[in-house]
Protein backbone atom coordinates (compact mmCIF):
# COMPACT_ATOMS: atom_id res chain seq x y z
CA UNK A 1 0.00 0.00 0.00
CA UNK A 2 2.90 2.55 0.96
CA UNK A 3 4.81 1.47 -2.44
CA UNK A 4 1.87 2.23 -4.51
CA UNK A 5 1.16 5.84 -2.80
CA UNK A 6 4.47 6.61 -3.25
CA UNK A 7 4.71 5.59 -6.93
CA UNK A 8 1.13 7.93 -7.36
CA UNK A 9 2.49 10.43 -5.65
CA UNK A 10 6.14 10.39 -7.68
CA UNK A 11 3.70 10.12 -11.05
CA UNK A 12 1.85 13.21 -10.12
CA UNK A 13 4.74 15.03 -9.11
CA UNK A 14 6.11 14.07 -12.63
CA UNK A 15 3.04 15.34 -14.37
CA UNK A 16 3.44 18.85 -12.50
CA UNK A 17 7.08 19.08 -13.60
CA UNK A 18 6.13 18.70 -16.92
CA UNK A 19 3.04 20.82 -17.09
CA UNK A 20 5.21 23.58 -14.98
CA UNK A 21 8.56 23.43 -17.16
CA UNK A 22 6.26 23.24 -20.57
CA UNK A 23 4.49 26.05 -19.78
CA UNK A 24 7.94 28.05 -19.38
CA UNK A 25 9.24 26.73 -22.20
CA UNK A 26 6.29 28.19 -24.51
CA UNK A 27 6.72 31.53 -22.38
CA UNK A 28 10.14 31.81 -23.17
CA UNK A 29 10.42 30.65 -26.28
CA UNK A 30 7.70 33.26 -27.57
CA UNK A 31 9.77 36.08 -25.99
CA UNK A 32 12.83 35.03 -27.72
CA UNK A 33 10.76 35.23 -31.40
CA UNK A 34 9.73 38.26 -30.19
CA UNK A 35 13.54 39.49 -29.93
CA UNK A 36 14.81 37.73 -32.74
CA UNK A 37 12.08 39.37 -35.01
CA UNK A 38 14.14 42.84 -34.40
CA UNK A 39 17.67 41.56 -33.08
CA UNK A 40 17.68 38.30 -35.82
CA UNK A 41 18.37 34.69 -35.17
CA UNK A 42 20.44 33.80 -32.26
CA UNK A 43 23.56 32.56 -32.89
CA UNK A 44 23.79 28.94 -32.42
CA UNK A 45 27.08 28.29 -30.86
CA UNK A 46 25.15 30.82 -27.98
CA UNK A 47 22.25 28.19 -28.23
CA UNK A 48 24.81 24.96 -27.66
CA UNK A 49 26.25 26.70 -24.72
CA UNK A 50 23.10 27.71 -23.26
CA UNK A 51 22.10 23.98 -23.47
CA UNK A 52 25.37 22.51 -22.21
CA UNK A 53 25.75 24.79 -19.39
CA UNK A 54 21.49 24.06 -18.39
CA UNK A 55 22.37 20.44 -18.34
CA UNK A 56 25.50 20.47 -16.84
CA UNK A 57 25.61 23.03 -14.31
CA UNK A 58 22.01 22.94 -13.78
CA UNK A 59 21.22 19.43 -13.92
CA UNK A 60 18.94 19.62 -17.00
CA UNK A 61 17.88 20.45 -20.49
CA UNK A 62 14.36 21.91 -19.45
CA UNK A 63 16.15 25.12 -18.00
CA UNK A 64 17.71 26.27 -21.05
CA UNK A 65 14.83 28.06 -22.55
CA UNK A 66 14.81 31.54 -20.49
CA UNK A 67 18.86 31.31 -20.53
CA UNK A 68 18.26 31.36 -25.02
CA UNK A 69 16.38 34.83 -23.84
CA UNK A 70 19.03 36.26 -21.60
CA UNK A 71 21.47 35.41 -24.36
CA UNK A 72 19.25 37.20 -27.32
CA UNK A 73 18.76 40.44 -24.65
CA UNK A 74 22.54 40.19 -24.30
CA UNK A 75 24.36 39.03 -27.74
CA UNK A 76 25.94 36.36 -25.85
CA UNK A 77 26.03 33.68 -23.09
CA UNK A 78 27.32 34.39 -19.70
CA UNK A 79 27.65 31.99 -16.99
CA UNK A 80 25.69 32.51 -13.63
CA UNK A 81 22.35 32.66 -15.07
CA UNK A 82 19.37 31.67 -12.80
CA UNK A 83 16.64 30.60 -15.69
CA UNK A 84 13.19 31.62 -14.16
CA UNK A 85 11.74 28.09 -14.47
CA UNK A 86 14.98 26.85 -12.12
CA UNK A 87 14.31 29.70 -9.60
CA UNK A 88 10.74 28.82 -9.28
CA UNK A 89 11.14 24.61 -8.78
CA UNK A 90 14.15 23.97 -7.06
CA UNK A 91 14.65 27.82 -5.32
CA UNK A 92 11.87 28.70 -4.18
CA UNK A 93 11.03 25.66 -1.94
CA UNK A 94 14.07 24.98 -0.81
CA UNK A 95 14.95 29.43 -0.03
CA UNK A 96 10.91 29.49 1.30
CA UNK A 97 9.00 26.70 1.44
CA UNK A 98 5.57 27.74 2.20
CA UNK A 99 6.85 30.60 4.13
CA UNK A 100 6.90 33.35 1.05
CA UNK A 101 3.57 32.67 0.33
CA UNK A 102 2.47 34.65 3.68
CA UNK A 103 3.10 37.55 1.47
CA UNK A 104 -0.07 36.50 -0.68
CA UNK A 105 -2.16 37.20 2.72
CA UNK A 106 -2.56 41.11 2.58
CA UNK A 107 -4.62 41.11 6.03
CA UNK A 108 -0.89 39.84 7.45
CA UNK A 109 1.11 42.57 6.59
CA UNK A 110 0.68 44.72 9.93
CA UNK A 111 1.47 41.48 11.79
CA UNK A 112 5.14 41.52 10.71
CA UNK A 113 5.71 45.30 9.79
CA UNK A 114 3.88 47.15 11.95
CA UNK A 115 4.47 50.57 10.32
CA UNK A 116 3.14 53.72 7.88
CA UNK A 117 4.75 52.47 5.05
CA UNK A 118 2.25 50.56 3.81
CA UNK A 119 -1.20 52.59 2.72
CA UNK A 120 -3.30 50.09 4.15
CA UNK A 121 -6.51 51.28 5.65
CA UNK A 122 -8.94 48.10 6.75
CA UNK A 123 -8.65 44.41 6.00
CA UNK A 124 -11.10 42.31 4.91
CA UNK A 125 -10.43 38.54 5.76
CA UNK A 126 -12.91 35.36 6.64
CA UNK A 127 -16.21 37.49 6.72
CA UNK A 128 -14.52 39.91 9.27
CA UNK A 129 -13.22 43.43 8.78
CA UNK A 130 -10.82 44.29 10.48
CA UNK A 131 -8.44 47.76 11.45
CA UNK A 132 -4.77 47.82 10.96
CA UNK A 133 -4.29 46.97 14.67
CA UNK A 134 -6.83 44.20 14.06
CA UNK A 135 -9.49 45.13 15.72
CA UNK A 136 -12.99 43.58 14.72
CA UNK A 137 -15.03 46.04 13.14
CA UNK A 138 -18.60 46.00 12.88
CA UNK A 139 -19.35 46.81 8.95
CA UNK A 140 -20.39 50.63 10.44
CA UNK A 141 -17.08 50.80 12.21
CA UNK A 142 -15.71 49.58 8.76
CA UNK A 143 -17.38 52.12 6.50
CA UNK A 144 -16.53 55.49 9.18
CA UNK A 145 -12.81 54.52 8.94
CA UNK A 146 -13.61 54.25 5.13
CA UNK A 147 -15.24 57.60 5.36
CA UNK A 148 -12.55 59.27 6.90
CA UNK A 149 -10.48 58.89 3.82
CA UNK A 150 -9.70 60.88 -0.13
CA UNK A 151 -12.17 59.90 -2.16
CA UNK A 152 -9.78 57.68 -4.40
CA UNK A 153 -9.27 54.33 -2.94
CA UNK A 154 -8.38 50.70 -4.09
CA UNK A 155 -9.11 47.42 -2.73
CA UNK A 156 -6.85 44.51 -3.52
CA UNK A 157 -7.60 40.47 -3.21
CA UNK A 158 -5.06 38.04 -1.67
CA UNK A 159 -3.05 36.27 -4.37
CA UNK A 160 -3.12 39.19 -6.65
CA UNK A 161 -0.04 39.48 -8.98
CA UNK A 162 0.84 40.94 -12.30
CA UNK A 163 -1.77 43.67 -11.76
CA UNK A 164 -4.85 41.37 -11.76
CA UNK A 165 -7.15 41.86 -7.94
CA UNK A 166 -6.94 45.13 -8.01
CA UNK A 167 -10.24 47.55 -8.35
CA UNK A 168 -10.04 51.38 -7.99
CA UNK A 169 -12.55 52.31 -6.26
CA UNK A 170 -14.18 56.12 -5.91
CA UNK A 171 -15.13 56.19 -1.79
CA UNK A 172 -18.86 58.17 -2.57
CA UNK A 173 -19.71 54.82 -4.82
CA UNK A 174 -18.48 51.87 -3.04
CA UNK A 175 -20.77 49.88 -0.41
CA UNK A 176 -19.34 47.38 2.23
CA UNK A 177 -21.12 44.93 0.72
CA UNK A 178 -19.83 45.35 -2.59
CA UNK A 179 -16.32 44.96 -0.89
CA UNK A 180 -17.11 41.96 0.52
CA UNK A 181 -18.33 40.41 -2.69
CA UNK A 182 -14.49 40.76 -3.87
CA UNK A 183 -13.05 38.48 -1.24
CA UNK A 184 -10.25 38.75 1.00
CA UNK A 185 -8.01 41.58 0.81
CA UNK A 186 -7.34 44.78 1.91
CA UNK A 187 -8.52 48.56 1.29
CA UNK A 188 -5.39 51.04 0.48
CA UNK A 189 -5.59 54.33 0.08
CA UNK A 190 -4.29 55.74 -3.15
CA UNK A 191 -0.52 56.74 -3.52
CA UNK A 192 0.03 60.45 -4.56
CA UNK A 193 3.18 59.71 -5.80
CA UNK A 194 6.30 61.76 -6.49
CA UNK A 195 6.87 64.21 -9.27
CA UNK A 196 9.51 62.05 -10.76
CA UNK A 197 7.09 59.36 -11.22
CA UNK A 198 4.19 61.24 -12.48
CA UNK A 199 6.61 63.01 -15.13
CA UNK A 200 6.83 59.35 -16.54
CA UNK A 201 3.28 58.07 -15.79
CA UNK A 202 0.83 60.38 -15.14
CA UNK A 203 -2.43 57.96 -14.94
CA UNK A 204 -0.62 55.27 -12.78
CA UNK A 205 1.39 54.67 -9.84
CA UNK A 206 5.12 54.00 -10.92
CA UNK A 207 6.58 50.34 -9.16
CA UNK A 208 10.12 50.96 -7.76
CA UNK A 209 10.89 46.77 -7.64
CA UNK A 210 13.49 45.82 -5.59
CA UNK A 211 15.14 42.45 -5.25
CA UNK A 212 16.75 41.38 -2.04
CA UNK A 213 18.57 38.30 -0.58
CA UNK A 214 19.10 37.67 3.12
CA UNK A 215 22.16 35.55 3.96
CA UNK A 216 22.65 33.07 7.06
CA UNK A 217 24.17 35.84 9.09
CA UNK A 218 21.13 37.77 8.80
CA UNK A 219 22.91 40.73 6.25
CA UNK A 220 20.73 41.90 3.55
CA UNK A 221 22.21 42.39 0.13
CA UNK A 222 20.39 44.24 -2.88
CA UNK A 223 20.73 42.40 -6.41
CA UNK A 224 18.44 43.87 -8.63
CA UNK A 225 16.46 46.73 -9.70
CA UNK A 226 14.05 48.02 -11.79
CA UNK A 227 11.43 50.75 -12.87
CA UNK A 228 7.88 49.65 -13.72
CA UNK A 229 5.29 52.22 -15.07
CA UNK A 230 2.02 51.82 -16.48
CA UNK A 231 0.84 53.37 -19.99
CA UNK A 232 -1.45 56.42 -20.61
CA UNK A 233 -4.60 53.92 -20.46
CA UNK A 234 -3.50 52.18 -17.17
CA UNK A 235 -5.07 52.99 -14.16
CA UNK A 236 -2.57 50.95 -12.20
CA UNK A 237 0.55 49.10 -13.49
CA UNK A 238 -0.22 46.13 -15.59
CA UNK A 239 2.17 43.01 -16.37
CA UNK A 240 -0.05 43.19 -19.96
CA UNK A 241 1.38 46.31 -20.62
CA UNK A 242 3.78 47.58 -18.30
CA UNK A 243 7.08 49.14 -19.53
CA UNK A 244 10.43 48.33 -17.61
CA UNK A 245 13.49 49.93 -16.90
CA UNK A 246 16.51 48.61 -15.60
CA UNK A 247 17.57 50.96 -12.16
CA UNK A 248 21.66 51.07 -11.25
CA UNK A 249 21.32 49.38 -7.70
CA UNK A 250 24.22 51.84 -6.13
CA UNK A 251 23.12 54.85 -7.56
CA UNK A 252 19.03 54.92 -8.90
CA UNK A 253 19.52 55.91 -11.87
CA UNK A 254 17.73 54.54 -14.97
CA UNK A 255 19.12 52.59 -17.56
CA UNK A 256 19.10 54.28 -21.21
CA UNK A 257 17.00 51.67 -22.51
CA UNK A 258 13.77 50.44 -20.77
CA UNK A 259 11.82 47.10 -22.70
CA UNK A 260 8.16 46.58 -23.61
CA UNK A 261 6.33 44.10 -22.87
CA UNK A 262 7.47 41.96 -25.85
CA UNK A 263 11.19 42.75 -24.41
CA UNK A 264 12.23 45.11 -27.18
CA UNK A 265 14.48 48.50 -26.01
CA UNK A 266 12.97 51.72 -26.21
CA UNK A 267 14.63 54.77 -25.34
CA UNK A 268 11.65 57.03 -24.00
CA UNK A 269 8.14 56.40 -23.14
CA UNK A 270 5.71 55.62 -25.74
CA UNK A 271 2.73 58.15 -24.36
CA UNK A 272 4.56 60.73 -22.35
CA UNK A 273 7.96 60.70 -24.39
CA UNK A 274 9.57 60.90 -20.93
CA UNK A 275 13.79 59.89 -22.04
CA UNK A 276 15.42 57.61 -19.40
CA UNK A 277 18.79 57.95 -20.46
CA UNK A 278 20.37 60.28 -17.76
CA UNK A 279 17.56 60.29 -15.65
CA UNK A 280 17.68 59.14 -11.22
CA UNK A 281 15.09 57.61 -9.06
CA UNK A 282 14.95 60.83 -5.95
CA UNK A 283 15.47 59.80 -2.39
CA UNK A 284 17.39 56.08 -3.58
CA UNK A 285 18.48 55.52 -0.36
CA UNK A 286 15.47 55.76 0.85
CA UNK A 287 14.16 52.87 -1.33
CA UNK A 288 17.74 50.68 -0.24
CA UNK A 289 17.58 51.45 3.36
CA UNK A 290 13.67 50.58 3.82
CA UNK A 291 14.21 46.97 1.52
CA UNK A 292 17.42 46.54 4.32
CA UNK A 293 15.13 47.38 7.63
CA UNK A 294 11.79 45.13 6.20
CA UNK A 295 13.60 41.53 4.61
CA UNK A 296 15.06 41.29 8.47
CA UNK A 297 11.85 41.24 9.68
CA UNK A 298 10.60 38.71 7.56
CA UNK A 299 14.10 36.50 7.20
CA UNK A 300 12.20 33.50 6.41
CA UNK A 301 11.91 34.26 2.87
CA UNK A 302 15.32 34.28 1.54
CA UNK A 303 14.91 36.60 -1.53
CA UNK A 304 11.71 39.17 -1.57
CA UNK A 305 10.86 41.52 -4.45
CA UNK A 306 9.57 44.71 -2.75
CA UNK A 307 6.73 47.10 -4.67
CA UNK A 308 7.16 50.16 -3.72
CA UNK A 309 7.20 53.57 -4.63
CA UNK A 310 7.99 57.57 -3.21
CA UNK A 311 4.94 59.74 -3.04
CA UNK A 312 4.76 63.90 -2.56
CA UNK A 313 6.33 63.70 0.58
CA UNK A 314 8.98 62.14 0.56
CA UNK A 315 7.82 59.13 2.31
CA UNK A 316 8.56 55.85 1.07
CA UNK A 317 5.32 53.67 0.48
CA UNK A 318 5.27 49.68 -0.31
CA UNK A 319 2.59 48.93 -2.43
CA UNK A 320 3.27 45.10 -1.43
CA UNK A 321 5.94 42.74 -1.00
CA UNK A 322 6.45 39.08 -3.10
CA UNK A 323 7.66 36.05 -0.95
CA UNK A 324 6.98 33.43 -2.95
CA UNK A 325 7.86 33.47 -6.64
CA UNK A 326 8.83 37.09 -7.46
CA UNK A 327 10.41 37.61 -10.49
CA UNK A 328 13.67 37.33 -11.13
CA UNK A 329 14.11 37.01 -15.18
CA UNK A 330 13.58 40.77 -16.50
CA UNK A 331 16.81 41.52 -14.11
CA UNK A 332 18.63 38.46 -14.67
CA UNK A 333 18.06 39.53 -18.81
CA UNK A 334 18.71 42.98 -18.06
CA UNK A 335 21.32 43.07 -15.44
CA UNK A 336 22.58 39.80 -14.61
CA UNK A 337 23.71 37.61 -13.48
CA UNK A 338 21.99 39.05 -10.47
CA UNK A 339 22.96 36.02 -7.94
CA UNK A 340 26.18 34.16 -9.30
CA UNK A 341 27.99 33.97 -6.08
CA UNK A 342 25.07 32.67 -3.84
CA UNK A 343 25.32 28.87 -4.90
CA UNK A 344 22.14 28.68 -6.41
CA UNK A 345 23.22 26.66 -9.33
CA UNK A 346 24.24 23.97 -7.03
CA UNK A 347 20.96 23.25 -4.69
CA UNK A 348 19.12 20.88 -7.53
CA UNK A 349 21.67 18.18 -6.34
CA UNK A 350 20.14 18.50 -3.34
CA UNK A 351 16.63 17.30 -4.64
Amino acid sequence: MKRTTKKIKKIKKDLSDRSYHSRHKRQALKILKDIESVKGKTDNKIIELANKYAKDVLGSKKFAPWLYVYSAINGEFVEGWIPDNYYGRILVPKLKGNYGKIADYNSLTNKFFNCSNFPDIVYFSNGLWLSTRYDVLSKTEALNIINNEDSMLLFKTDNSSQGKGVHFLKKEDLTIEYLESLGNGVLQRYINQHPFFREISPNSVATVRITSVINNRGEVSINACYLRVGRNFDTHVKSSSHIRIPVNITTGELDEYGYSTKWLKINEHPDTKFIFKDKKIPHFDKFLSTTIKFHKMVPFAICIGWDMIIDINNEIQIMEWNGSHNDIKFSEATQGPCFSNLGWDKLWKEN
